[in-house]
This record gives structure tokens, sequence and C-alpha cells, in this order.
């Protein structure tokens, strides 16, 4: 059993690749998405979205995002 003082889990997802247009959010080719990695909190999480999206700033279609897995798998919590 967690203990009360363990910080709960708020699992962020990293993703990104190259988009279709500089106006939209549709990927260019969905088996070429970068799936960067699932982190315990937002502050890592950004972390390694800051390093993509720094790594890949010559491509300006290239694209990271991070996405709150904890609002999907508990979508009632608050």
């Amino acid at each position: 059993m967690p203990e009360e003082t363990e910080k709960k889990q708020l699992l962020h997802l990293v993703f990104g690749g190259e988009l279709k247009s500089l106006h939209g959010t549709e990927f260019r080719d969905l088996d070429a998405l970068d799936i960067v990695g699932i982190y315990p909190d937002y502050k890592s999480a950004e972390l390694a979205w800051k390093a993509k999206a720094q790594a890949t700033v010559d491509n300006a279609h290239m694209r990271y995002f991070i996405a709150h897995l904890h609002r999907l798998l508990e979508p009632d919590a608050k």
C-alpha cells in the first residue's frame, strides 16, 4: 500500500514528428512518430520535450508534444 507522503503518479507522454503543415497538428507520417517516453510527472516530461524540441529546431515542421496520460486514465479525477 502506498504511503500517504508518496507523490501521486501523473503520467505524461512525450512524442513528436514532422507535421504536414505549419498551421496544423496532422503528422506527415504516423509510422515515423518519435515516441520519446512516458514520464511520472510534468516536470520530467517538460525536460524531455525541451531537449527534443531544441534538437530539431532546424526543421520548422518538426513538433513535439506532451500528452497528459493521467487525464485519459482517470478522466473524472481532479
